[in-house]
């Protein structure tokens, strides 16, 4: 890209040394809008088929066959098996053609796939879009009755599961088959499959439109309970593409990269499942999650691209104050899916000044992205954005008394539009409607603002805020000050009732190993950094801060939880 050029939404081109509207921050006061301000190149533009379906897009853009042998596409961490693109290839035409043929799998046909990541999690992922089926995909550590609801939820009528996690599914009664051999039974594999189709050489023929439904994820939304995303594949090309253009503007397209974030989640489905794909990457796999099991990956196999989530970079950096972390094949590590701290951020370029650190945001019904960082000096000038407008994309920022637009560096709630935002949630025609508005605009219940400069800032959930005596505090603001103590591993940061002023901000913190830090002491350290209304009140200690697969804090139960357990007077 050459960033002499920038685009607004709607195609209209300006000269960067002339930004849009007179500003750099793309915002248009005649229509409240802001709009990326970076034109996509020709070789990055979304295609305009509409019969092209995200399979046949991903395997398109794979190396050419007489690399794609060479080319390693994936890397399992644990057994170090190396999957080519070239073999990738060959896995999804015969998986494609074995669902197809053998299982009749249609059009329009529901998929759930209860996996960790594993080298096949791609094949079975392109296998099943390829054929116009729709997938859905779920966390292994769900329980039975959490997976039976999605089940019945999203229509599955076939699934495909890890052999440990099998005994959750036999419940729903949907026809299932094994992601690999298994010595419990003789049930079908997707091993099998595949090894039982040699002469597939391509993909079954089926017609699909791009604005067909490609793919449901579930998630809580904007508010209340887990609601299903419908992606298209005009939506998931979408977002291909632009991650294709990240990984060229960023310079890491010979980077290797290290996928911990589960595949099941829309942050990994796009970026390792999909994404990096699409740009002839190599990434190494990690089952789960294991903070020394990604120090020995790193080093083993010299990663120096690590997509991350901000419990990641802050074990980093607490761990580091004790111990030596050997990061020195690593370029760049990013993060996104929670709000990562400016203490956090700053001590981790402290102690890793080679690292270049990139914060980024987006949501499951934006197809997992939004915004990003293109500067590394930018991300380092402005350690508590969350980067700009990626192309395609614009924004408004609403008043949340008035409903009106509101210019730069005033907070308001987030609004987003974009070819990549989600089709609707699943069979929920009034929570849609509560989303998106008329006209497209994707509601992000996220309070936020953009500054002078175009760079967007996420201050808090709106449903998060806690209202003390009718000032407004952010957990993410005291959360971000009990983690700059030396003493605090971890902590989370929730509203507590108060009949006299409404809600106190109450903290739960998990201490570092032989600290016997008090609560007297940790009110008395925040109190000393932040207005008096701010002020944490009550701390209750505990093991292990509740998190979501993508390192979200799970408030809610720490709100269920204060209510039934006694507040710590240690």
């Amino acid at each position: 890209m050459s960033g002499e050029e920038v685009l607004s939404s709607n195609e209209e081109q300006y000269d960067i040394s002339h930004p849009p509207f007179g500003n750099k921050s793309g915002y248009n006061s005649r229509t409240g809008i802001y709009h990326s301000l970076v034109k996509l190149q020709t070789k990055h533009e979304i295609p305009t088929k509409p019969d092209l379906n995200t399979a046949h897009f991903v395997l398109s853009q794979f190396p050419q066959a007489h690399l794609a042998v060479a080319k390693t596409a994936f890397i399992d961490a644990r057994t170090n098996l190396r999957v080519s693109y070239s073999e990738l290839r060959r896995s999804t035409y015969s998986l494609a053609s074995a669902l197809f043929h053998g299982l009749e799998v249609r059009k329009g046909d529901v998929v759930f796939l209860l996996s960790p990541n594993s080298t096949l999690y791609s094949a079975i992922c392109l296998a099943v879009l390829s054929v116009g089926a729709v997938l859905t995909t779920a966390n292994p550590i769900n329980t039975a009755s959490e997976i039976a609801k999605q089940v019945r939820d999203s229509g599955a009528k076939l699934a495909i599961s890890a052999p440990e996690e099998l005994h959750k599914l036999v419940p729903t009664g949907v026809p299932t088959i094994l992601t690999c051999r298994s010595s419990a039974g003789r049930m079908l594999s997707v091993e099998e499959l595949i090894e039982g189709c040699h002469d597939s050489s391509e993909l079954p023929q089926v017609p699909v439109a791009q604005s067909d439904t490609a793919a449901i994820f579930y998630s809580s939304g904007t508010t209340g309970i887990s609601k299903g995303v419908v992606l298209t594949h005009a939506n998931l090309i979408s977002i291909m593409r632009l991650i294709f253009w990240s990984a060229d503007v960023s310079g890491s397209r010979d980077d290797i990269f290290l996928a911990f974030i589960p595949m099941f989640h829309i942050y990994g489905f796009v970026f390792f499942g999909l994404g990096l794909l699409c740009a002839g990457i190599t990434t190494v796999l990690m089952q789960k999650f294991d903070f020394q099991d990604m120090l020995d990956a790193i080093q083993k196999h010299k990663v120096n691209n690590v997509p991350a989530v901000p419990p990641v970079i802050l074990a980093l950096v607490k761990y580091s104050r004790k111990a030596r972390c050997d990061l020195s094949s690593v370029r760049r590590m990013g993060t996104g899916a929670a709000p990562l701290s400016k203490e956090v951020a700053q001590e981790f370029r402290k102690m890793f000044p080679w690292v270049e650190l990139r914060q980024g945001y987006g949501l499951t019904e934006s197809s997992g992205g939004a915004t990003f960082f293109v500067s590394d000096k930018d991300a380092k000038a402005h350690p508590d954005s969350c980067g700009k407008l990626i192309p395609t994309f614009s924004a408004k920022v609403i008043d949340t008394e008035t409903g009106k637009p509101l210019p730069p560096n005033k907070e308001g709630e987030l609004w987003l539009k974009s070819p990549t935002i989600m089709k609707g949630y699943l069979g929920n025609l009034e929570a849609t409607s509560s989303t998106i508005d008329s006209e497209g605009w994707l509601r992000t219940g996220d309070l936020s603002y953009i500054d002078d400069n175009g760079f967007v800032h996420i201050v808090e959930r709106i449903k998060e805020l806690i209202k003390h005596n009718g000032y407004q505090v952010a957990p993410a603001e005291l959360e971000s000050v009990l983690l700059s103590h030396p003493l605090i591993a971890d902590a989370a940061v929730i509203p507590l009732e108060d009949e006299e002023t409404g809600q106190i901000p109450m903290a739960y913190v998990v201490r570092a190993a032989g600290s016997e830090l008090s609560e007297d002491q940790i009110i008395q350290f925040v109190a000393g950094q932040v207005a008096p209304y701010k002020k944490v009140r009550k701390v209750s200690f505990i093991d292990t801060i509740p998190k979501s697969a993508a390192g979200k804090i799970l408030r809610k139960d720490l709100v269920s939880q204060s209510k039934f357990q006694p507040v710590s007077k240690l």
